[in-house]
């Protein structure tokens, strides 16, 4: 309970504390919920790309090294050399409740054609495809976690306001509304109690003088 004298505007004034809480408190709870899907959402995106990527890094082994045993590991070197692509990578982003997050867009431009089938094998080029694709997924999957980590953290900061509103300032407000309620409907007992004296001993004292009065105004004039 807060430490206020008991008074009606301190009273208005905790009672408007109060309802700005309890709103605070359902914007909160309501942007917890948000943030925990949205969670619970890029998690399972996270989970789900690191399998493809793992899939597509095992195929583009196993194609490289089905490609070095049969034209040899120097040749697919050589042949590696020649693939001429430029990677570029923009980093964007957008705002789940107020919380940044990052966009990864990674974009290829080739320039084929990059050696003659002549001499080659398909394996290379299922490599290079397979390691292409995987790279452009692990961007994506950073894209994921950092918004994870952020919206974790997020998560944490907005269930500890939440706790806090719920667990003690809303309790508080409350139970102190109800002290300085109470005390001020005591109070205005004791006033109609002490007024009611009042008036009381007013009644007796003109009931009292009454009869005085009445006996003054009958005297005989000598």
């Amino acid at each position: 309970m807060l430490n206020l004298a008991p008074t009606k505007t301190n009273l208005f004034k905790l009672r408007d504390e109060l309802k700005f809480a309890r709103q605070g408190f359902e914007l909160l709870d309501q942007k917890r919920k948000i943030l925990i899907n949205e969670l619970l959402a890029l998690v399972d995106q996270c989970v789900d790309y690191q399998e493809q990527i793992d899939k597509r890094l095992a195929r583009a082994f196993v194609s490289y090294e089905h490609g070095v045993l049969q034209v040899g590991k120097l040749k697919v070197h050589h042949l590696a050399a020649t693939i001429n692509i430029t990677t570029s990578i923009a980093i964007n982003k957008r705002r789940v409740m107020g919380v940044a997050l990052p966009v990864v867009a990674t974009e290829f431009t080739e320039h084929p054609p990059y050696f003659s089938p002549r001499g080659t094998t398909f394996h290379i080029d299922d490599a290079q495809v397979s390691f292409k694709e995987a790279l452009k997924m692990m961007g994506h999957l950073a894209e994921l976690k950092i918004s994870v980590l952020r919206l974790a953290a997020e998560v944490h900061k907005t269930i500890r306001k939440v706790n806090a509103l719920e667990r003690i300032a809303i309790p508080d407000l409350e139970e102190t509304v109800k002290y300085i309620e109470s005390r001020l409907e005591e109070n205005e007992r004791d006033m109609v109690i002490l007024m009611k004296k009042v008036k009381q001993r007013l009644e007796a004292k003109r009931t009292r003088l009454t009869p005085s009065a009445q006996g003054v105004g009958n005297a005989p004039v000598t």
